[in-house]
């Protein structure tokens, strides 16, 4: 019996991946069944589950793979000393994440962000996702803070405001930018980059008199 190539098996197993994430962003989670995941590949019940033992291995595959994304990009932009200024790296980790699955837009729009609003949603209900999307939280968190302490340092951001303040809201606007695409549609990442420039450019306020 001709033994099958790895090549083959990394396509097949890109290809279920694929067909997966389509579904789970258009339909959600809970709306979508292996029958339906099945018909979407167009492979045997045979052929997904010599990969995929159902539908939670599948939704964690998925989360890894984007969240792993998530890690390698941060780890590329931030290895310089200090970091590229805050607007530049967001875009750089931002940009690169969008295009992870690009060429796999639902209904004209970016699937990753409709996939990221189902992923925080299943949370509510799948502990082990959530333990999941708290480590990378917290991963996130600490090199967002080391990122700023940098640039304290550099003399680019002032001291007084903690950098575990300044990772959290960095966080909370790249999450912040994800829901408006998938909720309103899509939007260049240099918007995003455009309001943290002119952010960054106002004055500290004035103290009291």
């Amino acid at each position: 019996m001709a033994r099958v190539s790895q090549e083959h098996l990394d396509a097949r197993r890109r290809q279920i991946l694929d067909g997966a994430a389509r579904l789970f962003a258009r339909n959600g989670f809970h709306a979508t069944s292996m029958q339906d995941v099945l018909k979407e590949v167009d492979l045997s019940a045979g052929a997904v589950y010599r990969y995929y033992s159902g539908k939670d291995e599948l939704i964690a595959a998925i989360v890894n793979e984007v969240l792993g994304e998530i890690r390698a990009a941060f780890a590329d932009v931030t290895r310089q000393s200090p970091p590229p200024p805050p607007d530049l790296l967001v875009g750089l980790v931002l940009g690169r994440t969008l295009r992870v699955w690009s060429s796999l837009d639902v209904e004209g729009e970016p699937l990753f962000p409709r996939l990221m609003m189902q992923v925080w949603a299943e949370t509510v209900r799948n502990e082990e996702l959530a333990l999941v999307l708290r480590d990378v939280f917290t991963e996130l968190r600490e090199n967002w803070v080391a990122a700023v302490e940098a640039y304290q340092e550099a003399g680019m951001m002032g001291a007084e405001i903690p950098a575990e303040h300044v990772a959290r809201t960095m966080i909370a606007t790249v999450q912040g930018f994800v829901a408006q695409q998938a909720l309103f549609g899509a939007a260049p990442v240099e918007v995003l980059q455009n309001g943290l420039r002119g952010l960054m450019s106002m004055p500290a306020p004035r103290p009291e008199s």
